[in-house]
């Protein structure tokens, strides 16, 4: 019985488990060799890899803006060929300001001047000013004449002493009416942006230096021989300060101009009361260069700008500049505007701020 069963069941039982040891066989090594998926380890993550910045990237190029031009003075060509309405500021324009003081000069670029009218001479130690009568008796506290004085004597003295409200030169009004008197002196106080220096002499250098933007219309004061001195020496400072295109340069005397123009032969002219009386009346040319005609709008009791006068200005092609010789009648904007459209190009004006624009 039992080597029956040996036979029959656990032999063949144990062979049977030989066997399936050997092939791999029961269940814990069935586990072992195929694992449950959801057991299995996760595969590596695959790293993306993420732009950078390039370390040292080569920059865009940039485009610099065109720089603004700085302003320059303006060249008297530029501004006869402006076409516009030249307002130029005589004396600074000595109907609202006193005549030729650094005060009335920076009222008139204020209210727009193109140009400032200066009348020039010189002093006993040989300096160029702006001074319009030979003598200080009609601007200042003191008489006498300019040549007489040195420059720190004529800085002393007060060039706003006589100025009123449109009157350049006045004796005899009130006291209140002097409102400038004394600014210079420290016995009044000055407007407001001005100091005392404002009102006193000045000379060629610091005017032409304070306004580095602007042309000048100049009159040598004097008569020939005696004024040639004056005209070598603002021949000189023209070449100086290189204004050879920003100024023009007249005389009532023509020898003046014609000597002027030898010394300085490239800057603009306009002639004198000779020249200008023969190429009006007897139809004589004007010199070579010369286009700028200045005129009062009467000489004496004669009337200069009249049809027959505008019949000469078109035949010859030049120019014209109109200064006002009655401060009464001329120095407003109604008359300035009736000269300009008469055919005036430029108004050398007493009151600047009226001229049309």
């Amino acid at each position: 019985m039992t080597s029956t069963f040996l036979r029959r069941f656990l032999l063949p039982l144990l062979a049977f488990t030989v066997l399936a040891t050997a092939c791999g066989g029961g269940s814990e090594y069935k586990s072992a060799s195929v694992p449950d998926p959801t057991e299995l380890p996760a595969p590596p993550a695959t790293e993306v890899p993420v732009p950078t910045a390039d370390p040292d990237p080569t920059p865009e190029p940039t485009v610099e803006p065109t720089p603004e031009p700085e302003p320059v003075r303006p060249t008297i060509d530029e501004l006869i060929s402006s076409g516009k309405i030249l307002n130029i500021a005589h004396a600074g324009g000595d109907q609202e300001n006193p005549h030729s003081t650094r005060y009335a000069f920076d009222q008139a670029i204020a209210h727009g001047a193109d140009i400032l009218e200066i009348d020039v001479q010189l002093t006993a130690d040989g300096v160029l000013i702006i001074q319009h009568d030979s003598t200080v008796d009609r601007t200042t506290e003191a008489t006498g004449p300019v040549i007489d004085r040195t420059l720190s004597e004529l800085k002393a003295l007060d060039a706003a002493y006589r100025f009123a409200e449109g009157c350049w030169s006045c004796p005899d009004r009130p006291d209140e009416e002097y409102i400038y008197r004394g600014v210079r002196t420290g016995d009044t106080a000055p407007p407001e942006g001005a100091v005392p220096d404002d009102f006193t002499i000045q000379t060629f250098a610091e005017i032409v230096e304070r306004f580095p933007l602007t042309a000048f219309d100049i009159e040598i004061k004097g008569d020939f021989p005696q004024a040639l001195d004056v005209a070598e020496q603002l021949a000189l400072e023209i070449d100086q300060f290189g204004l050879t295109e920003n100024v023009v340069v007249v005389s009532f005397d023509d020898e003046i101009v014609a000597a002027f123009g030898e010394m300085a032969p490239d800057v603009e002219l306009s002639p004198g009361t000779s020249a200008m009386t023969t190429w009006l009346l007897a139809g004589a040319d004007l010199d070579e260069g010369m286009r700028i005609v200045q005129v009062p709008p009467f000489f004496g009791a004669i009337e200069v700008i009249n049809p027959a006068f505008w019949a000469r200005v078109e035949a010859t092609g030049v120019t014209v500049w109109m200064w006002p010789n009655d401060g009464s009648t001329q120095e407003n904007a109604e008359f300035y505007q009736d000269m300009i459209d008469q055919g005036v190009t430029g108004i050398i004006a007493g009151r600047p701020s009226q001229v049309p624009s």
